[in-house]
């Protein structure tokens, strides 16, 4: 399906995850994994991920309704008056800024998830001394996956 505005994330990474939209960590990010998902061309990427949702379930938004927004060629500002409207939370800026800053700054909590984000580190850049929040991961992994150096 052709869609205005999809990017094509074979060819390059999303927004990265510390882009704000309405002041939002990860929800520009989100935005462009899904248009690059209906349009396919989506490579690597996959819209409603963990991560997505740590987003989609602080404002009270389904995925499947967003992406639905997302098909009928909203742009940014027009999908956050939608999710303004939509959402079963009704947040402040307070709230936002504070969520945003917390996520922004998450790192591997359990036992498993430490071991995953070490091993990914360890396969991208295992000498990079500043990697240490999930946010750092993906920053990274994008930069690595489209021909940066570590």
């Amino acid at each position: 399906m052709a869609i205005k505005n999809a990017p094509d994330l074979t060819q390059r990474p999303p927004r990265s995850p510390r882009v704000r939209l309405g002041g939002y960590v990860i929800l520009p990010r989100i935005l462009d994994k899904g248009r690059a998902a209906i349009a396919g061309k989506n490579g690597e990427y996959n819209y409603a991920c963990p991560m997505d949702h740590r987003f989609l379930d602080f404002v009270g938004i389904n995925p499947d309704a967003l992406k639905k927004q997302l098909a009928a060629g909203m742009g940014d500002g027009e999908i956050l008056q939608w999710i303004q409207k939509n959402a079963k939370r009704k947040l402040t800026e307070p709230e936002i800024q504070a969520w945003s800053a917390y996520v922004e700054q998450r790192a591997p909590a359990d036992t498993e998830s430490r071991e995953f984000f070490h091993g990914v580190h360890a396969k991208l850049a295992p000498k990079r001394e500043d990697i240490a929040t999930w946010f750092d991961l993906l920053d990274l992994d994008d930069h690595v996956s489209f021909g940066g150096k570590a």
